[in-house]
């Protein structure tokens, strides 16, 4: 059974934050990696409208997110934490400020629903940059640009490495995390190009 389908049979086949049936397909949860890879409990089913606007691809509609009194109340991971992170953003709001502080998740699935940063205020937010000034973000591709030595190792990384699905230390906007080979390492953001996603 595909991803599609099975997330078709959890939601009842309908938009597992909004309920609408039209244009449905799977909204991968980023970064994957956090959640241990893409597959079922990384994923949801969503409307094209509620994925845009999640992706900043349409104008928030206020209004439209009042569904996220319902959604708060699945028990899917993916589910809670787009939840979380939707009334984060909305927080200025009102409504969705009393819908955050009904709403529990686990701690692990909290420090994951923080990875999008929509909890901070845009002038608490570290913007991580590679080495063109191209705007990085967690679940992102990059490349290396030169060697570079893996402190503590004998690894060297070398130029031309690709690293899949970074993590931000969002403590440092120089600093981003990923695997080379089987090493998670740090790598430093003006050694790195970002990977464009192919359509």
């Amino acid at each position: 059974m595909s991803l599609q389908q099975d997330a078709e049979n959890r939601s009842g086949n309908q938009c597992e934050l909004c309920t609408s049936k039209n244009n449905l397909s799977i909204y991968e949860v980023k970064p994957t990696s956090t959640v241990g890879g893409s597959g079922f409990d990384g994923s949801l089913l969503a409307c094209e409208n509620c994925r845009n606007q999640i992706d900043g691809l349409s104008d928030m509609d206020v209004n439209h997110w009042r569904c996220l009194n319902d959604a708060m109340w699945s028990e899917f991971r993916a589910v809670k934490v787009v939840v979380w992170r939707m009334l984060s953003r909305l927080r200025n709001e009102g409504w969705p400020k009393d819908l955050l502080e009904m709403l529990y998740l686990e701690d692990d699935d909290l420090r994951f629903a923080k990875e999008s940063g929509d909890h901070l205020d845009e002038s608490e937010k570290i913007i991580h940059r590679d080495a063109n000034g191209v705007i990085l973000e967690a679940g992102d591709s990059v490349v290396l640009i030169k060697d570079l030595k893996v402190k503590g190792s004998s690894l060297v990384a070398k130029q031309g490495t690709a690293v899949r699905r970074i993590s931000l230390d969002h403590e440092n906007a120089k600093f981003i995390e990923g695997k080379v080979g089987p090493t998670q390492i740090v790598i430093i953001t003006d050694y790195v190009k970002k990977i464009a996603e192919k359509e």
